[in-house]
């Protein structure tokens, strides 16, 4: 609970302040972290079993996967290594010292046909690569440090979350639903298409030079030599893209705010070396949006996006719906970063530096769930009423920001009993000298935006 409603910095400390216990015995929170009391994968479980039991029993569950960086300073924190910063430009690859997390966010889709859905985080581990030995070492070293290496690399261990999910929607009775996972293009290759459990589709990005195969030619009897398990026939997915004799197609989906009619090309069944010969694919091109920079300004267009499914009978529009759904992951990343300060525990145990991002995860997770289900899963609190320069403008669906400061209501709005909020200051100018302002301290509390 302090995780979600403190103004400060989300230390230790931080939160025992939050709670009030600054004047007590500390020793029992870091025990708590720092002797493994609590399992991360128990507490998304819970979280995994509401998000089932939500969802109608004919759709499958969509979740998104993806890895971010959290930054440090301290060289002596576990896991800590060179990583490169996703925010750098193009042109310039930067680096930054920081440790790699893994998440999985469900999105749980809205009631209404031509809505966006919400991601909730069901999964988040640390995902550390092993140190690297000095040049001095002896081979062996060097040996188990390749071998680790291969162990740890982030598809593999991307493989395993998506196989440990499943195997928990199997252990909680949803072992008939289908899981649908989606990804960038740094999960789309041989180790997670080949590593898929049952019941599990994969849609992810691919390049557009991808040597892409058509089905084998079928055996004539009495042929010899070794049966032929790829077609001899290869495309790429630009070489669809600029294909004429493929016709584009159009479906609505619901991106940015509003329904688009989305333009692609789909061919199937496909076939790609890394996923293997049994793995069918359908490959989806969407075509380069068109868009200007101002009302005047010249017609520019986007790059275009190449994707594709493990399951090469799935339609094309439950294609394009799931993958625009992944956006949702990275505005959990960035909530999470900004405004509930994910690894912001100056914790040095190997233990504690695993469980204390966690656990401001499913904090998180707890909030969006619990939100979803008491104003929707687009819907708003009303208790707050809206500042003036927003009251006429349409209620977008609720913010993080907006579900912690109602939160911060309920909690501490009898308490400090704020005047009501109905009206507002009267036309008078107030005296502008400084000893005669003072903030309001329920709108400062209640309207908050820490670093939003």
């Amino acid at each position: 609970m302090s995780t979600l409603v403190s103004l400060s910095r989300r230390t230790v400390t931080g939160l025992i302040t939050t709670s009030g216990q600054q004047f007590c015995d500390w020793s029992a929170d870091y025990r708590l972290l720092a002797q493994g009391r609590i399992d991360p994968d128990a507490l998304f479980g819970v979280l995994q079993r509401g998000i089932l039991d939500d969802l109608p029993a004919d759709q499958p569950l969509v979740a998104a996967i993806d890895d971010t960086v959290s930054q440090k300073k301290g060289r002596k924190v576990p896991g800590t290594a060179w990583r490169r910063d996703p925010m750098s430009p193009p042109f310039q690859a930067n680096l930054v010292w920081g440790r790699r997390f893994i998440q999985l966010s469900a999105v749980v889709p809205s009631r209404e046909e031509q809505a966006p859905g919400r991601a909730i985080p069901i999964d988040f581990v640390h995902a550390p690569t092993p140190k690297r030995p000095p040049r001095s070492a002896d081979e062996q070293t060097w040996a188990h440090y390749r071998q680790m290496s291969r162990e740890h690399a982030l598809a593999r261990q991307g493989a395993q979350r998506i196989a440990q999910l499943r195997s928990s929607m199997d252990e909680k009775g949803a072992w008939y639903r289908q899981l649908w996972m989606v990804g960038d293009g740094s999960y789309t290759n041989g180790t997670i298409l080949r590593g898929l459990p049952r019941a599990t589709t994969f849609v992810g990005r691919v390049r557009s030079d991808a040597q892409l195969h058509g089905m084998p030619p079928q055996r004539v009897k009495g042929e010899r030599g070794r049966v032929r398990r790829y077609g001899t026939t290869t495309l790429t997915p630009d070489q669809v893209r600029t294909d004429e004799s493929i016709p584009w197609q159009t479906t609505p989906v619901f991106a940015a705010g509003s329904v688009h009619e989305m333009r692609y090309k789909s061919v199937g069944p496909l076939l790609w070396r890394p996923a293997g010969a049994d793995r069918l694919l359908r490959l989806i091109v969407i075509a380069p949006l068109a868009y200007r920079l101002t009302r005047h300004s010249k017609l520019l267009y986007r790059n275009p996006a190449f994707l594709i499914c493990t399951d090469s009978k799935a339609s094309p529009a439950a294609i394009l719906k799931a993958y625009v759904s992944r956006w949702d992951i990275e505005v959990n990343i960035r909530d999470e970063k900004q405004l509930l300060g994910l690894d912001e525990a100056q914790v040095r145990n190997e233990v504690s530096s695993k469980i204390a991002p966690a656990l401001a995860v499913v904090s998180y997770s707890v909030a969006l769930l619990a939100a979803s289900r008491a104003f929707g899963v687009n819907g708003s609190p009303m208790s707050l009423p809206r500042p003036k320069w927003r009251a006429h403008a349409p209620r977008p669906r609720a913010s993080t920001a907006d579900i912690l400061n109602h939160l911060r209501f309920e909690l501490w709005g009898q308490a400090i009993s704020p005047p009501h909020y109905s009206g507002f200051a009267s036309s008078n100018s107030p005296t502008p000298k400084p000893q005669n302002c003072y903030p309001h301290f329920a709108d400062t509390l209640f309207y908050a935006q820490p670093r939003a």
